[in-house]
């Protein structure tokens, strides 16, 4: 019988399981209903993204006994495959976070008392090299602990298959079924972690993982001598966000050949806490300010940020006023692939049947890229693990050869090595593409205008509607089951043409009932396409408490374009009251 909160509550406050600091904690909340109802109404939710939330001492939070939980049920699922998928194993990998390097080492623990191989990296690594070793080292799974560029008070657990990609619904959906079953506090096994490196089960990863995952990277550069002749005065300003790409990013801008890159020295510092940014997202602008003031000092016309865990890239750009401008996630998924796609078509490197892969709710532009260019050209669900799965089709078809894939929300992947974003990658294909706009006298920003006059005036815009807290998952619900039950037929004034509704796959217009099939389904997502042009669609977060809207948006002049985001912004901005 499930226990209420207050039950659960006091069910760990009786657990011999905790620590003196542990119970301290729960006892220090006891005459605080709301607190303790936040922490046990129910476990965090596993799904494809694995699990994510605060690290408190609590049922609905980050904590080693949640982890040793997790880990359990995560084995289980292993094991299911037999010998062999034990002894192939899984790679742990962790980032900057407190707690993160701990919470590794206690799942290593039981997945080594369970007959899982495990090869832990030993120090914190980009999350992009962790899907490498999956694949390097063919192993049959992969786990990080990681909340990628949550704000410090969050850990994750971000769990892989064998592809080297996040994991697919039917294996998260069985984890999850597993965790159901095990008591929290006894329902696990585990053995001691030195014990368990002395005979082998955990297997310490050294450098030689690092050398083979950068021989990779490098491999993907396209143009190197387009580098060499402006390396002499080409500079680079770089910040890891204390986290996990203060070692690779500048080793493999160096190999690229960058000869002047300036870190920014405070944020090189590994820490969990953040001290320099309120927050330690690269889609922040105000987090580059060290890194702005350092770019003025070294005159360098270019700034790359990578988040904790590595896999998502900002990128600044100074402009002709002096300051300097944010590159969106759209506008540098542009950039990037038109350059690879002109690059690749330069110097001969081009497959026969070019493809790429976006998701839903990132810029209608790079079709139009792709579309001009001969290159075919994909949607799937937001998320690498849905593009990962698109691109094993196409191989198992053999009917494209994906040259890049990516997101609206910084990430990009390209190579076979990966199957998840890879700002290690990405800032060498940046720095690459820089130096190459750099040598006809342009800044990438002066490329995105090139961009614009040749495909069109694109802007887009993101808005999150945050709803925290239990009240907050109500409001999310209520919302995208209002928009379902009682769908727009206009907004701000403009008729809705179209509306798909990627949770059953179905299209419908306006008078006309449902009209066909979207091709995916099984996401809750809404996308009102409008009379002029413009897209809204509406999503929950699979992360963080908040429903995203996302406004795509053209005009024949950029101002034009902006108008439609000011005007659409203001009505998603409604919709949250």
């Amino acid at each position: 019988m499930k226990r209420t909160y207050r039950e659960e509550y006091q069910h760990w406050l009786d657990s011999p399981a905790l620590n003196e600091k542990e119970w301290q904690e729960l006892d220090s909340i006891k005459n605080d209903d709301k607190e303790i109802e936040s922490r046990f109404y129910a476990p965090l939710e596993f799904g494809t993204a694995g699990l994510r939330g605060t690290m408190k001492v609590g049922l609905h939070n980050m904590n080693v006994h949640v982890i040793r939980q997790t880990t359990q049920a995560f084995a289980n699922v292993i094991a299911r495959d037999g010998e062999q998928a034990k002894q192939k194993g899984i790679v742990i990998c962790f980032d900057c976070r407190i707690n993160s390097d701990v919470f590794a080492r206690e799942a290593a623990c039981v997945m080594a008392a369970n007959g899982i191989h495990v090869r832990l990296f030993q120090s914190l690594h980009p999350t992009p090299e962790l899907s490498f070793a999956v694949r390097y080292y063919r192993t049959t799974a992969g786990l990080n602990i990681t909340a990628s560029h949550n704000p410090k008070e969050y850990n994750g657990y971000k769990v892989y298959w064998s592809d080297g990609a996040q994991l697919p619904p039917q294996h998260a959906q069985a984890i999850a079924a597993e965790r159901e079953k095990l008591d929290i506090f006894n329902g696990f096994s585990s053995m001691d972690y030195e014990e368990a490196v002395q005979k082998g089960i955990i297997e310490l990863l050294d450098e030689s993982t690092d050398e083979a995952f950068l021989k990779e990277v490098l491999g993907q550069a396209v143009d190197r001598d387009i580098v060499a002749k402006v390396a002499d005065d080409f500079k680079i300003v770089y910040t890891p966000f204390h986290g996990c790409g203060y070692k690779l990013v500048p080793e493999a801008l160096k190999r690229l050949g960058i000869k002047h890159l300036y870190p920014v020295p405070e944020q090189m510092v590994i820490d969990g806490t953040f001290p320099t940014v309120d927050s330690p997202n690269p889609e922040n602008p105000e987090g580059f300010a060290l890194a702005i003031d350092l770019a003025r000092k070294v005159d360098s016309d270019l700034i790359i940020g990578t988040d904790p865990d590595s896999d998502r890239i900002g990128v600044l750009v100074r402009s002709g006023d002096g300051e300097y401008k944010t590159i969106s996630g759209n506008q540098m998924g542009v950039l990037l692939l038109d350059y690879l796609i002109q690059a690749k078509k330069r110097t001969g490197t081009m497959p026969a049947k070019p493809g790429v892969v976006k998701s839903i709710v990132t810029t209608e532009m790079a079709r139009k890229v792709c579309t001009m260019n001969e290159v075919h050209i994909e949607d799937t669900f937001t998320g690498f693990k849905f593009m990962a799965e698109r691109i094993a089709q196409w191989e198992a078809e053999g009917s494209y050869s994906y040259i890049f894939a990516y997101e609206e929300s910084y990430g990009y992947m390209v190579g076979d090595y990966v199957r998840d974003k890879d700002a290690v990658t990405a800032s060498m294909l940046v720095a690459e593409m820089a130096a190459y706009y750099r040598s006809r006298g342009m800044t990438l920003l002066d490329a995105l205008q090139e961009l614009y006059r040749k495909y069109g005036y694109y802007m887009e815009k993101t808005l999150n509607l945050v709803m925290p807290g239990l009240d907050g998952l109500k409001k999310m619900k209520d919302l995208m089951d209002r928009l379902r039950a009682e769908p727009l037929k206009e907004i701000s004034g403009v008729p809705v043409e179209q509306i798909r509704d990627y949770q059953d796959g179905t299209i419908t217009v306006a008078g006309l009932g449902k009209v066909g099939e979207t091709g995916i389904k099984g996401s809750n997502v809404m996308y009102f396409e409008l009379s002029d042009e413009t897209n809204f669609i509406v999503r929950p977060s699979g992360t963080e408490p908040k429903i995203k809207v996302y406004i795509l948006a053209s005009g024949k002049n950029m101002n034009e374009a902006q108008t439609k985001v000011d005007k659409y912004s203001s009505y998603a901005e409604s919709m949250a009251d």
